[in-house]
This record gives structure tokens, C-alpha cells and sequence, in this order.
């Protein structure tokens, strides 16, 4: 039984992790590790053409990432603050739960103000609660309709790109770290297994037959979070909305029922149809806040294969693969995978395991 933290580590050469996305999206690198044989394959991610069929059904996560971070400058002092949104708490009062950096200079009362590429003022709002030690509840101050206040937020905001990269949000980021199907808007990360899908990819698949399943989770902070117990038992995941609708549950249930493949994009995917299982073992509809937390031994419901990235040691995500694709074969592939000079992380390459 593999319920450790200690037993997720590796070491990860820091040169590994993806700075930027491949020119194609699907001409990533692929791995893929057929669970029965333990076999290791080196594939192009497009190459997946060739494991689907007729009647399978690929689900994915629709999820669109919102330009999260904003600078803005306190009032006052003029000092320069990041603002990461995290989520709308009410809109007709435009409260929003953020994080703050640098916090100890954020209190109570405080007004920050937000400048265009103009340097003009166009947003300004107040600091109205302390919630963690970088956490905050802003208001924002603005009388336009919600979209037009949507559109500033978009006009101000940064692509929300990971720390783990350690660059600036580019003109590039507003494109590529969003899958061509996100629509809705929601999500502070991108779902990234879902990046690597080309529109021409997914039109190939459907003529194929191929049946796509939309479901929807809203990916938080919380997923990157550092897990601080050994014993995987106790680790509590933040809780992230997550919507299963009819048209999802009728193409995986109808898949499922032919005993067609069943893969799940990326791990919110997998978190999502795992928070709605029936008594049957089929997929249901659901909507709600999931904190579902995955790791070995699980027994998995609905997907009979999944689309992965290849993920940091010790996260919450490198554990659920295990927990899916086998410990031991994970973490072997994990190897391979360094030697093989894999790209990590967000803009990194992809594992199927089937």
C-alpha cells in the first residue's frame, strides 16, 4: 500500500520543467504505458489517433483560465502589489477572495488601485477582510454592467501561469495556456492535460467516431498546494466546483456499456467523474464542491484510460497517476521519462496510460 508522501519523491533536474509550449500542440512528445504489459512507448501526442475508436469516448475538462493575477499599487505609498483572484464571492457586490503579496503590507481598510498600459486608473478597491496570512476579501469599486467589469478584469489581468515557471506571462500564454475547448470561465490553472488537443486533432477523432464528454471543474490554487503530511490519509484537498451534465453522462454511461474505452483528460478530469458515480458504477449527473482526494490503493469507476502530464514529485496529481496507472509502473515511467530528457509541468509533455 503506497499511502506515503515520502514514496512519491524523485529527483526532478530543474531543466526539465517547460518554460514554453512545443510550436504544434499536438506534436508534443507522448508516452504511453499499457498497464497489463507494462510496457513504455515513445509516441507524438497527435499519435493517439491510432488508440481510439468508433463508440470510445474521451472526456474532458472545459474549464476556461481567467487572467487571475493583477498589479496594482497601494494607495499612499504607491508600493506595487499582486493580486491573484481566486474567486467571486458576490457579484452584485463584486467581492472577491485574492491572495496578496507582498501581505504584510495589506491590511484592513487599505485602498489598491489598478493603472492600464496608459497608466490611467481604471480600477481602484478596498481591502474588507483578513482571511489566511496572504489571503484577503477585496471590493472592487465600479458601476458598469458585469461583463463590461469582466472586460476590465481581462484587460488588467495576467495569464495566471504557474510559479513553477519562472518567467513573465507572454502575449503567447493569453492562447496556449487555454485548451481550444475551454468555455467556462472559471479556472485560475489550465486543465493542461487538455493543451495538447489541436482543433484538426479532435476533428480527426470525431471522424473516427469518437464521442466527447464535456464536464466542467474549476481549477484552484489548491491543486498546486504543497502536501505537509506523510501519511496521505489526512491530507485535505481545497474544495473546487465541479459540474457533470446529461449530455456527459449519456456518451461515457453509453461507452461504458460496450465496454469501449473510456480515457479521462488530465487529473481534474478524473476528480470530476469520480465525484459523480452512481450505485452502478456509472457516471451521473452532478454539480457541486468536490475535495475528492485520489491515492493508491483507489478503486476507479468510470475511466479505463487517461491523458497526463508529467507532474512535480510529492504533488497531489503525480499521485493520483500512480494511483491509476500502478506505483511501481509510474514511477519506473517517471525515470524513463528524465532520461529521456521529458518536459515537465504545465507546458510539458504527455503519458496516456491505457
Amino acid at each position: 500500500m503506497k499511502s506515503k508522501l515520502s514514496q512519491f519523491s524523485f529527483n526532478l533536474p530543474k531543466n526539465l520543467i517547460a518554460s514554453y509550449p512545443t510550436p504544434n500542440r499536438d506534436e508534443s512528445r507522448l508516452m504511453v504505458i499499457n498497464r497489463e504489459t507494462g510496457e513504455i512507448q515513445h509516441r507524438i501526442f497527435k499519435d493517439i489517433l491510432e488508440y481510439y475508436d468508433d463508440g470510445d469516448a474521451i472526456i474532458y475538462n472545459n474549464t476556461r483560465v481567467f487572467p487571475a493575477r493583477l498589479y496594482g499599487r497601494k494607495e499612499k505609498t504607491g508600493a506595487k502589489i499582486e493580486v491573484f483572484l481566486l474567486r467571486e464571492l458576490n457579484k452584485e457586490a463584486r467581492l472577491w477572495d485574492v491572495l496578496v503579496d507582498p501581505a504584510r503590507k495589506i491590511r484592513v481598510g487599505n485602498k489598491l488601485y489598478f493603472k492600464d498600459d496608459n497608466e490611467d486608473d481604471i480600477l481602484v478597491a478596498e481591502v474588507v477582510d483578513n482571511t489566511t496570512s496572504r489571503g484577503r476579501t477585496i471590493r472592487f469599486f465600479y458601476d458598469g454592467s458585469d461583463q463590461e467589469f469582466a472586460q476590465v478584469l481581462d484587460q488588467l489581468g495576467n495569464t495566471p501561469l504557474p510559479k513553477y515557471i519562472e518567467r513573465d506571462s507572454e502575449a503567447l500564454d493569453r492562447e496556449r495556456y487555454q485548451t481550444v475547448y475551454a468555455s467556462e470561465i472559471g479556472a485560475v490553472a489550465a486543465p493542461t492535460a487538455g493543451l495538447h488537443f489541436s482543433k484538426e486533432l479532435l476533428k480527426r477523432l470525431e471522424i473516427k467516431g469518437v464521442d466527447f464528454a464535456e464536464v466542467t471543474l474549476h481549477v484552484g490554487l489548491g491543486t498546486f498546494r504543497n502536501i505537509e503530511v506523510e501519511d496521505l490519509s489526512k491530507h485535505k484537498m481545497d474544495a473546487e466546483y465541479f459540474k457533470i451534465g446529461s449530455e456527459a453522462v449519456e456518451v461515457v454511461n453509453k461507452a461504458k456499456r460496450r465496454n469501449g474505452k473510456v480515457c479521462a483528460v488530465g487529473t481534474t478530469t478524473m476528480r470530476s467523474i469520480e465525484s459523480g458515480v452512481s450505485a452502478e458504477s456509472f457516471l451521473k449527473e452532478a454539480e457541486g464542491w468536490t475535495n475528492v482526494f485520489i491515492y493508491p490503493p483507489y478503486d476507479f469507476h468510470i475511466a479505463n484510460a487517461m491523458i497526463t502530464n508529467f507532474h512535480l514529485p510529492k504533488s497531489s496529481l503525480l499521485i493520483m497517476v500512480c494511483a491509476f496507472g500502478g506505483y511501481e509502473l509510474i514511477m519506473e515511467a517517471y525515470q524513463v521519462a528524465i532520461k529521456e530528457k521529458y518536459r515537465f509541468f504545465s507546458y510539458g509533455d504527455a503519458m496516456m496510460i491505457i
